[in-house]
């Protein structure tokens, strides 16, 4: 399944170190992903895409995190 290359692709992929347009792009790209793979879930109850999605929002907030700045207080 093309879906499940991709995101171990995401999953194995180096995150420090990466350019401010390069985060963009990857939680662009994750956000895509994350919503095709729950179009299939949504099909079939497969737990493991379950899994999946939730491991791919779990980088999508670590790279979100990044992205936005910090509040001084």
């Amino acid at each position: 399944m093309e879906l499940l290359e991709k995101a171990s692709e995401f999953e194995n992929r180096k995150w420090s170190r990466i350019s401010t347009s390069d985060r963009v792009q990857a939680s662009r790209d994750l956000k895509n992903l994350i919503l095709e793979i729950n179009e299939v879930y949504k099909k079939n109850r497969d737990q493991h895409l379950m899994d999946v999605m939730k491991r791919l929002t779990e980088i999508k907030r670590k790279v979100e995190s990044r992205l936005k700045p910090q509040l001084t207080v």
